[in-house]
């Protein structure tokens, strides 16, 4: 499990309004929601049809090409 030891910025009455982590922890949670994010696409992405390979050129040549 995750040791989280968070910071609390308090408001002048004395009420919890932000927290404070440190970088670790923080790049640690993003990681968990990116992940998290990534499986449930995933997990969507299982019930569709693959493109063939004409169809992932054409749909390729329709995308924005960077700058």
């Amino acid at each position: 499990m995750l040791d989280i030891k968070p910071q609390y910025i308090l408001s002048n009455e004395n009420k919890p309004v932000s927290v404070i982590l440190d970088i670790q922890t923080f790049q640690k949670i993003e990681a968990v929601i990116e992940d998290y994010g990534l499986a449930r696409f995933m997990d969507e992405a299982d019930d569709e049809e693959p493109l063939s390979l004409s169809e992932a050129r054409d749909y390729y040549a329709t995308l924005k090409k960077p700058a």
